[in-house]
């Protein structure tokens, strides 16, 4: 594999053959599979919400200082996993890969992945070697075992995942020993919010103008070697302004 190469490639708007996408699926797989499913992560990093395969806002957001859901709704979720995928491959030690609620097999079938792999290779060959990634990414992450991050927690472990309460984040926080929780998965106008007084917990958006219609901004999280914090915010590219279309008619953020 010349990951350098494919990086370029798909940087460039071009897809890998569907030989290449399931020799980069295996070997990624053979990479996450080490991980754990809270993943320690060490300062500094950079924490991203959900990307929703906006393929131009997530370039943007790499030269902003940068990843949230990767696929659904947006028209580049093929390109957007890709090109994170071959990241992994290529700095295993410095991106890690958070599972959304969205990187699942039903999901994909009903807000767009799945037809996406369809209409750009013919077939679903591409849609089965992704999602059987989905099934390694990790679920969560900490960083320097202060900052707990996460995308995706059922609902009956995890209460708080749609509908924060405070006490139970206090109660997560001190159990834990946790300064800070970063959630991702619900649209914030602003970009970044922390749901209560305390800032004990904040919510992280990183696709701008969501579905190309929501008017939103973007933001990213970042943690320096002494947890010193840094947002900052971004607009969506000129590509994506003029992406408009037919969307999938359904409601509810999932």
């Amino acid at each position: 594999m010349d990951l350098d190469l494919w990086i370029s490639k798909v940087k460039e708007g071009n897809h890998l053959s569907e030989d290449e996408l399931q020799l980069l699926c295996e070997y990624v797989k053979e990479i996450l599979i080490e991980e754990s499913n809270v993943q320690p992560v060490n300062s500094p990093v950079t924490v991203c919400g959900d990307i929703h395969g906006q393929f131009h806002d997530l370039m943007k957001l790499f030269q902003t200082g940068g990843h949230g859901d990767f696929v659904d709704r947006g028209y580049n979720s093929l390109e957007v996993f890709t090109i994170l995928l071959l990241l992994k491959a290529r700095y295993p030690a410095n991106i890690t890969l958070l599972r959304g609620n969205h990187e699942s097999r039903q999901l994909t079938q009903v807000y767009g992945f799945y037809d996406e792999c369809q209409r750009k290779y013919g077939n679903a060959n591409a849609w089965r070697y992704c999602t059987d990634v989905f099934d390694y990414l990790t679920l969560s992450a900490i960083i320097d075992g202060t900052i707990f991050f996460y995308l995706r927690i059922s609902g009956a472990l995890c209460p708080w995942w749609s509908s924060p309460d405070i006490r139970t984040v206090d109660q997560f926080n001190h159990i834990n020993n946790l300064d800070l929780v970063c959630r991702a998965h619900q649209l914030v106008q602003e970009g970044l919010k922390y749901m209560f007084q305390d800032k004990g917990l904040v919510t992280v958006w990183s696709a701008p103008n969501y579905c190309y219609r929501c008017g939103n901004v973007a933001s990213i999280l970042s943690f320096n070697e002494n947890m010193e914090r840094e947002v900052k915010f971004f607009t969506e590219t000129e590509e994506n302004n003029q992406m408009r279309g037919p969307r999938t008619g359904v409601p509810y953020f999932l």
